[in-house]
């Protein structure tokens, strides 16, 4: 009897720092909301496209580019967690910051908010009527605030990840911040809540929406709804009507060939290093059977995920086969040329083996599986700056932007 109600005493003093971080997080998130504001746009409100930056002189055509296309510098990306965003960011960052692009950024945090839903109070300086080229960082799907910041003629852009695998990578980089998931027992947390998820998983609970559907609750959906649920399907549709073009994370070299030829870039803007990449030694292999779970459990997901996934093929095809598979060709040799000048050993190492703090990645709590890499030290001086700006994680990049990280730094 000592024994177990001593063993319950130790229990219950390690669980009280999680619980007192969680409502210290709580409260961080209360102080940093903005007032809300109205939902509907306005005149006033709405960035008019006569006062819009559409097509910037300082821009030109790429040898790579259709002669009657000029780039395209008013963009939505809609950065989807655990789907490769960080890396599409990375290109986005560069583009704007090389060709003096407005963003609209975030304030004292990385994101805009979330889980919330977006308001352009969110946004870092925000004035009413103010007009952006592009918002990037993560946020809760708002199409109409969204629309007040961006010019009519903005391109709205997203990626998704199959929801298998998207699940095992959420569930592994969320749960130290998910009290739900504290009390699975076993080795193999992931495998315990796929067999019984009902018994770990409630919606009102602290940070549930990254256990269910998140995919879906990143556009601003219900992430519990049921199985054949027309609600589904209708808001798919909707977002079928709001983006240009969704790109799949499983194809991401052909993805970055067709968002060049929708904006016009050139090869040479969409070269890229991934970022945010776990390492493989972390990574939960699931068998058939407890995939065929991760997927029904997250049905909303993968029914976005099937839709989207066929209208990309619809769009290769569209671009041509052979046309693809050159280009995908000609940015494989041109990012293999990049990691050759820029990264030492030419790879991606773990996060013990990252010698500068700048191009350290953001870690899970309690563990170090974000790679990262290491610029090279023999470097050439007119190569130094964008490669390092192509190694630098999301969070030093918005620093240098000028965003006072002090709630994420302090988390």
């Amino acid at each position: 009897m000592f024994n177990k109600g001593f063993i319950c005493k130790v229990m219950v003093r390690r669980l009280i720092p999680w619980v007192v971080l969680t409502k210290v997080m709580l409260v961080l998130y209360c102080l940093t909301m903005t007032r809300q504001v109205n939902i509907s746009p306005t005149q006033e409100e709405t960035c008019p496209l006569s006062t819009a930056k559409t097509s910037p002189g300082v821009i030109t055509g790429s040898p790579d580019s259709k002669q009657d296309c000029s780039p395209k510098v008013n963009i939505m990306f809609m950065k989807t967690h655990k789907t490769a965003s960080s890396t599409i960011l990375n290109i986005l960052y560069r583009f704007g910051e090389k060709h003096k692009l407005k963003f609209a950024l975030p304030d004292r945090r990385n994101d805009f908010c979330y889980p919330q839903p977006f308001l352009c109070s969110q946004v870092k300086d925000y004035r009413a009527g103010e007009c952006f080229n592009i918002v990037c960082n993560h946020m809760r799907f708002n199409y109409q605030q969204l629309s007040k910041l961006l010019p009519p003629n903005a391109l709205y852009v997203t990626i998704l990840r199959h929801p298998v695998d998207l699940f095992e990578s959420a569930f592994h980089y969320f749960q130290k911040i998910i009290p739900l998931t504290w009390r699975i027992n076993g080795n193999n947390k992931l495998t315990e809540f796929l067999n019984n998820p009902e018994a770990f998983y409630s919606p009102e609970a602290i940070n549930s929406f990254y256990l269910k559907n998140l995919l879906f609750f990143d556009f601003g959906f219900d992430n519990n709804l049921k199985v054949n649920d027309p609600r589904v399907m209708k808001e798919i549709q909707y977002l079928s009507k709001r983006f240009h073009l969704v790109l799949i994370a499983e194809y991401f070299e052909e993805s970055l060939i067709l968002l060049k030829d929708l904006l016009c870039w050139s090869m040479e803007d969409i070269l890229y290093f991934k970022l945010n990449v776990r390492r493989t030694s972390s990574v939960s292999r699931l068998d058939p059977e407890m995939r065929a779970k991760a997927l029904q459990w997250n049905w909303a997901d993968w029914k976005l995920y099937e839709h989207f996934n066929a209208s990309f093929w619809e769009r290769v095809e569209a671009y041509g086969r052979t046309r693809m598979e050159q280009d995908v060709n000609e940015l494989r040799r041109r990012n293999a040329e990049m990691r050759a000048t820029c990264i030492e050993g030419g790879d991606a190492v773990e996060a013990q083996k990252i010698k500068e703090r700048h191009f350290m990645p953001w870690q899970p709590i309690g563990e170090k599986s974000i790679m990262g890499y290491n610029l090279r030290n023999d470097i050439n001086p007119e190569n130094r700056t964008i490669c390092a700006k192509m190694l630098t994680p999301e969070i030093q990049y918005l620093s240098d932007l000028g965003v006072n990280l002090w709630v994420t730094k302090l988390w």
